[in-house]
């Protein structure tokens, strides 16, 4: 055996943390960033732009890209289940590239990873071959979400924009309980673990900054008391805001 083909010396000078996410941006030998990722069996090293792993499928950047590409020439455009593979393993890279921005805190890194998840979900649940299929990844698409509400809030924070964290946060629930609704899940939203950490996100961020309750907040409380004078300038307000 070639002594120089293992890993025992990296794997020993860092070792692995199951209390944690072990994830350290790295050199390349051409000077690239490159993130690597500490498992249980050994170290995962990713690619920063592009696909994780570094590849390009058919010349694309991204599984994604190919498939926009191929919808645009044939709009009846059909997966078949060798690139239902391919889609799903774009899927895990792309999960493992979030987990990892986030863990580093490149909050905007990790949102424009999960727009690509959440791209590409939309183009399967419109293309896809098999039902089950669609509901695998359709299940998860809350948990995609979370994560980019996350990214997208903390973000506004380092921006200091809280009032924009806070409106992400509201937008991510808006999303989550469409999500919710589409799965027949209407009645686990609000016990939902993902939903109660986002909500004490967003109470967390208002106690902090001093922040009143939101345009929709008021509205709902104003409908709520049988304020409807109030619930209708607030309803203009929010169509005002919507439109700018």
């Amino acid at each position: 055996m070639n002594p120089g083909k293992h890993l025992d010396y990296l794997l020993q000078q860092w070792p692995f943390d199951p209390e944690c996410v072990c994830v350290r941006l790295v050199k390349g030998c051409d000077g690239r960033d490159c993130i690597q990722l500490r498992l249980d069996l050994g170290i995962l090293q990713m690619e920063t732009l592009g696909r994780p792993d570094g590849t390009k499928p058919e010349g694309f950047q991204t599984m994604l890209d190919l498939l926009l590409d191929a919808e645009q020439q044939n709009p009846d455009f059909e997966l078949d289940e060798d690139t239902c593979v391919e889609i799903d393993r774009e899927f895990v890279q792309f999960y493992q590239r979030r987990v990892a921005w986030l863990r580093l805190q490149h909050f905007q890194r990790a949102v424009q990873d999960a727009d690509h998840t959440l791209a590409l979900m939309d183009f399967c649940r419109d293309h896809s071959p098999d039902e089950q299929w669609t509901l695998r990844h359709e299940q998860h698409r809350a948990f995609v979400v979370f994560h980019r509400t996350q990214a997208a809030a903390l973000a506004a924070i380092e921006e200091e924009s809280a009032d924009q964290a806070v409106q992400h946060v509201n937008e991510g629930l808006d999303l989550i309980r469409e999500n919710f609704a589409d799965m027949g899940w209407e009645d686990q939203f609000e016990s939902d673990e993902l939903v109660q950490r986002l909500i004490q996100l967003r109470d967390s961020l208002c106690d902090e900054y001093a922040i009143g309750k939101s345009l929709r907040e008021r509205l709902a409380e104003a409908v709520a008391t049988e304020q409807y004078e109030l619930a209708a300038r607030l309803r203009d307000e929010l169509t005002k805001r919507s439109e700018n």
